[in-house]
């Protein structure tokens, strides 16, 4: 997103800058909003901001998806034991990937951790409901075993509908300041 920066009248892409409560356009006391229509809060939002905002989402979950399921197998879990562990994690590095970025603008955890939470609880849980679903939904895919091709095509098709499915949220979300739009306001 660094790439809308550079197009703010009178700004450059704000090097160093953490944070926007303290901005102000030259010769005015109030601090300004310049960034709101550019992430989207309020105002039109892209496809590609919302597709951008899904897939950074879908790679937290993929990562936990992945690494619960390889725990739960390796540990003799069954389907339910897996799945859950697999959604559990799914949300942790969702939620992981996003704090990375807001804690590495200089945010406080506490504030990084709430942020996290509002800009992305809706959007993995839309993923993992969907993802799971077809995964649950689909023959043969749940007693599925790793080193089964089908498990891997299922698991493709999968997290390619949850993208799909997710992308049009996050656009809502983000067009009323929510979602990836929350984000946006610590980070670029």
């Amino acid at each position: 997103m660094e790439h809308m920066h550079e197009r703010h009248e009178g700004h450059t892409a704000h090097e160093g800058h953490t944070g926007h409560e303290e901005h102000h356009h030259p010769g005015s006391a109030q601090p300004h909003e310049h960034h709101a229509s550019a992430h989207g809060a309020g105002g039109p939002v892209s496809w590609g901001m919302a597709a951008r905002a899904t897939l950074h989402c879908l790679t937290g979950c993929a990562i936990g998806e992945v690494l619960g399921m390889i725990i739960g197998t390796a540990l003799g879990w069954g389907n339910a034991g897996t799945m859950i562990l697999a959604i559990v994690l799914a949300f942790f590095f969702g939620y992981a990937l996003t704090l990375r970025g807001i804690l590495a603008a200089g945010v406080d955890l506490r504030t990084a951790v709430r942020v996290a939470l509002a800009a992305d609880t809706l959007s993995i849980a839309v993923m993992e409901l969907i993802d799971n679903g077809v995964i649950a939904l689909w023959p043969g895919a749940m007693d599925a075993h790793l080193s089964d091709p089908l498990f891997w095509i299922v698991l493709a098709i999968a997290l390619a509908a949850a993208f799909v499915i997710t992308t049009p949220v996050n656009k809502w979300m983000i067009g009323r300041g929510k979602g990836h739009a929350v984000v946006h306001r610590y980070h670029h």
